[in-house]
């Protein structure tokens, strides 16, 4: 059975321009294929786990080949419960509005989460690291509302796409599509771009 994962990272709702595309997709993912598991991880939802002190001594713990104990017990079990709801799926949507220039900070907490050894990658010193999410399929929904190609360095870079772009091709997951929706705020009309975007979204939903 097909199993898609959609991580937002948007904490806007309804206002949300990512959103919105993503769900243009994600009603469309549904349509194709009505046996489908379809689950919404709202990073903001107040369930993803942080990753602090305890939590990266039991990183180096495993690193070492020991046993994470104590406090860094609890921590690494948060950290691979939050791994296996997103292992789980076979198909992911990623719905990511640009925050200075990068990805909103609680995806990169996500991101660090669930980067473990042994889960997202291997590792062998003299080879270095290999992704383990091999075989799966992503669609990521950037968007921005004043950065845009072509515009100049006075209205913003782009280390959002770039930083995620690496991320999945380091952990494995190298068939991945994007829908991009980059209006600028100066011009009044972004209808186009908008219409644009989702009508590849409803395409990717059909083919993903």
């Amino acid at each position: 059975m097909t199993r898609l994962l959609h991580v937002s990272a948007s904490p806007r709702g309804t206002a949300s321009e990512s959103l919105a595309v993503a769900r243009t997709f994600v009603d469309t993912f549904a349509a194709t294929r009505p046996d489908a598991t379809i689950d919404e991880f709202d990073l903001w939802d107040g369930t993803l786990p942080g990753f602090g002190p305890a939590a990266a001594a039991a990183k180096m713990a495993v690193f070492a080949g020991e046993t994470p104990s104590g406090e860094g017990a609890a921590a690494w079990e948060a950290a691979r419960a939050t791994f296996a709801r997103f292992d789980a799926a076979d198909r992911y949507l990623f719905s990511v509005p640009m925050w200075n220039a990068g990805i909103p900070y609680v995806l990169k907490q996500f991101i660090d989460v669930v980067s473990q050894p042994g889960m997202v990658f291997g590792f062998d010193p003299e080879q270095g690291y290999s992704g383990l999410l091999t075989g799966k399929r992503a669609v990521v929904v950037y968007t921005s509302a004043v950065y845009g190609p072509g515009r100049g360095r006075a209205f913003g870079s782009d280390f959002q796409a770039p930083y995620l772009r690496d991320w999945l091709a380091w952990a494995g997951v190298d068939d991945v599509e994007e829908i991009a929706f980059r209006p600028n705020l100066v011009t009044a009309d972004a209808e186009a771009g908008r219409e644009a975007a989702h009508a590849l979204a409803r395409d990717l939903g059909k083919a993903l």
